[in-house]
């Protein structure tokens, strides 16, 4: 059987299609951090939260780029770091 670009795109080793897994412990560090920067908006506690945030999301793309498993996931992994990097040079 002929492997189609539908299958190296979606579709893990094992042949399952994989858009989204359970968040990984990067992925929901950011979250938190993220939601706690809603409560906490100003001072140092703020400041500390938005590198937790911007460290744990950067990372969750990190691991998502060089291990995803599936061409999806690493290119979902580029286009958030891709939109981080560009958040921070502005």
């Amino acid at each position: 059987m002929a492997i189609t670009a539908f299958d190296q795109i979606f579709r893990d080793s094992e042949g399952k299609i994989v858009l989204a897994q359970m968040p990984n412990l990067p992925l929901i560090t950011w979250l938190l951090a993220s939601i706690l920067q809603l409560i906490f908006t100003t001072g140092k506690i703020n400041v500390g939260l938005e590198f937790l945030s911007f460290g744990a999301i950067f990372t969750w793309a990190w691991e998502e780029l060089f291990q995803g498993v599936n061409y999806f996931r690493r290119v979902s992994g580029l286009l958030v770091m891709i939109i981080l990097i560009l958040g921070k040079v502005q």
